[in-house]
This record gives C-alpha cells, structure tokens and sequence, in this order.
C-alpha cells in the first residue's frame, strides 16, 4: 500500500524495524537461506514491495534490482516461479525513471527482459511485456522495439489468453 514516509515514521515505535532494515533483513535472508520454498516466500515478498514508491530508494540501495535480474538470469528454462517473481519485481520498479535506467544500464537486462517472453508461463510473459512498454523511452526505443520482439508481440496478438493478447496488440500499437 502507498504511504508517505512522515505516515512511516509516526506508525513505527521505537521497538519495530524501520522500513531500510527489515528489507535488509529480507535480502540477507534470500542470500543466506538454502531452502528453496524459503528464497521463493522472500523473493516473492520482495516482489511485492516493489510495488510501493516509497521503498525505491531502499531497494536500489540494497540492489535489488539487481538481484531481480540475477533471479531471471540464472534459470535455463524460464518457467519457474523464481523468474515469475524476478520479473514482476523488476516489473514493478521500472515505472520509477533510476530504477529504469538501472535496467537499461545493466549488462543483461534487456536481454534478461526479452528471455521472458520465451516462459512457458502467461504471468511470466505478460511481466515482461508490461515492463518492456515501460523501459521504452526515446533513448532505448532501438533497443526494445525490435524485429524479434515485434514478431513475438504479432505472435502473442493471436493467444487464446485475452490477456496476453491485449497487452501484446498495445505494444504493436504503440511501438509496430
């Protein structure tokens, strides 16, 4: 839920862990814990907070972004639920324009991005694309709208998922 850090500050007690902290907790925890269903509830947590502005900064500093693109990157098949919560983590972050420029500067992110759309998973496809329609700005247009994602994009036009198929007939409308 959106908050306002004054909002923050007045419901923490002296006692709580702050808002920094306990997302530090949460990536110490993902990178410390060897059981899989543990990194997968952390990951899925740290996804969601993702979601709220107010916690940007935070996640840059720990660099979770990062660690989101490490999580897509690392698996070979694309259809677990570690890439699903990769990307709708990074998905949820780059409506913020530091956080965007933190995709488009890393050395796989756009690739890692373009990978997704390869998921047999719909959630997984339709993350990516929604994030790809947001890493789209004049300076990375080139990048993104390309031959191989347009045909992907014509491609999922004719998906049974109402979903996907929307989604996907906006990217062709704005960017084909």
């Amino acid at each position: 839920m959106f908050s306002s850090r004054q909002r923050l500050k007045n419901r923490t007690t002296p006692k709580d862990l702050n808002r920094f902290d306990y997302l530090q907790a949460l990536v110490t925890e993902f990178q410390d814990t060897e059981d899989a269903d543990a990194r997968l509830q952390v990951l899925a947590n740290l996804s969601n907070f993702a979601y709220d502005p107010i916690n940007f900064e935070y996640l840059r500093k720990l660099q979770v972004p990062e660690l989101f693109l490490d999580c897509i990157d690392d698996d070979e098949d694309l259809a677990g639920r570690t890439v699903q919560f990769g990307i709708a983590g990074i998905c949820n972050l780059v409506s913020d324009p530091k956080n965007r420029d933190i995709v488009l500067a890393h050395d796989t992110g756009v690739q890692c991005i373009f990978r997704c759309l390869s998921s047999p998973e719909i959630e997984t496809k339709l993350a990516a694309i929604t994030t790809l329609i947001q890493l789209v700005i004049p300076a990375s247009r080139d990048r993104i709208v390309t031959s191989h994602v347009l045909d992907c994009m014509r491609n999922f036009a004719h998906s049974s998922d109402s979903r996907l198929r929307n989604l996907a007939q906006v990217f062709i409308e704005d960017y084909g």
